[in-house]
């Protein structure tokens, strides 16, 4: 019975939780209001009672966007086999609106107690109510509402109705609400954010300004990036000729000592990462100590110990070994500082 009764009312149930534009402002109304409603009651079977009717009036507040509180009481009254029913009671409801528009479903559950009478028996018992409405917004000040509710009710006891105490009814609520004061009115929203400055391009150096390798021929001059350090180079940039100084062989030998296979390794990996195409001869220089014939053959072993260990480190570069022995002096032989120097190794890139 009570299904069917339930049936027309399913569409209003659906509309009620329908989406709907979403204001974009911030939700502000936290009014009071008063909402009277009148009420049809389709009683449970358990009564074997008729439908009725009833009103009552709710008094409540709105919380925020989506929840409302509300203290309402109501009477409510039918027919019935044995004798007219009369049901006085209030109960203590939470609402939940899906969002806040013109039209504005929600769902609601309450708690509260009841007295019921069926002819001369009565008895005080609890209610507890769950359904779903919507509110239409006809002004600042009035608002149509409707809902539909499954209501439980229990007696205690009381045998109001010989065989149970537990009904089970339905509830269909038509009123307004009214709140008191005016509406808050929303702010326009002021942007106060200072537009952004225009994306700054930073000026691109000047490249006849800057010497990134350190090679002493400007940015846009230099057409081989990457130099290594202490190459001699060439108008463009590009590295003609390094000597390497210092105590690279054990005496009188060909064996690399650490200290040239530490800065072998920094020029093998400059060559690799900046790579010239061009071929490159290492050239073996002696200073005038020992013979001229054995200082040739010391400086041509040198050149190879440099090239071979250049070619294990990863090298691409064509190299080739060539001695000169004491025959190309850059200092003078006749002090210990000026043969130091003689003693050396040159890298020469060929073009």
């Amino acid at each position: 019975m009570l299904k069917k009764h339930l049936l027309p009312f399913a569409p209003l149930v659906g509309f009620a939780i329908l989406p709907s534009a979403h204001a974009v402002e911030p939700y502000q109304d936290n009014r009071w209001y008063v909402a009277p409603f009148a009420t049809f009651i389709n009683s449970g079977g358990d009564r074997r009672a008729a439908d009725g009717w009833g009103g009552g009036v709710g008094v409540g507040k709105i919380i925020n966007e989506h929840f409302n509180v509300e203290l309402k009481g109501f009477y409510q009254g039918f027919g019935g086999s044995n004798g007219p029913w009369d049901l006085v009671g209030g109960s203590a409801d939470l609402q939940y609106y899906l969002f806040r528009d013109k039209f504005s479903p929600y769902a609601v559950v309450g708690l509260g107690g009841m007295n019921t009478c069926a002819s001369a028996n009565c008895g005080i018992g609890f209610i507890g109510e769950a359904g779903v409405g919507a509110s239409y917004e006809v002004n600042d000040h009035l608002l149509i509402r409707s809902d539909v509710r499954y209501r439980y009710n229990n007696n205690f006891n009381a045998q109001v109705q010989p065989g149970t105490d537990e009904f089970h009814d339905m509830t269909v609520n038509l009123g307004v609400v009214i709140p008191f004061g005016d509406k808050p009115k929303y702010a326009a929203k002021t942007d106060t954010r200072t537009a952004p400055a225009p994306f700054a391009v930073a000026p691109k150096p000047d490249c006849s300004t800057l010497d990134s390798d350190g090679d002493g021929v400007n940015d846009c001059l230099d057409k081989c990036p990457g130099t290594i350090k202490g190459a001699i180079v060439d108008a463009k940039g590009c590295a003609v000729r390094l000597i390497l100084k210092g105590q690279h062989f054990k005496y009188d030998s060909a064996e690399l000592s650490l200290n040239a296979k530490e800065l072998l390794d920094g020029v093998a990996k400059d060559l690799i990462a900046f790579p010239q195409k061009n071929d490159i001869q290492v050239q073996g220089h002696a200073s005038s100590e020992g013979s001229d014939s054995y200082n040739m053959k010391l400086s041509q072993r040198r050149a190879h110990s440099v090239v071979d260990y250049l070619k294990m480190k990863g090298v691409t570069n064509k190299l080739s070994a060539q001695g000169y022995g004491e025959t190309q002096p850059i200092a003078d032989n006749e002090t210990e500082a000026g043969k130091a120097e003689n003693r050396r190794v040159e890298l020469i890139w060929i073009e």
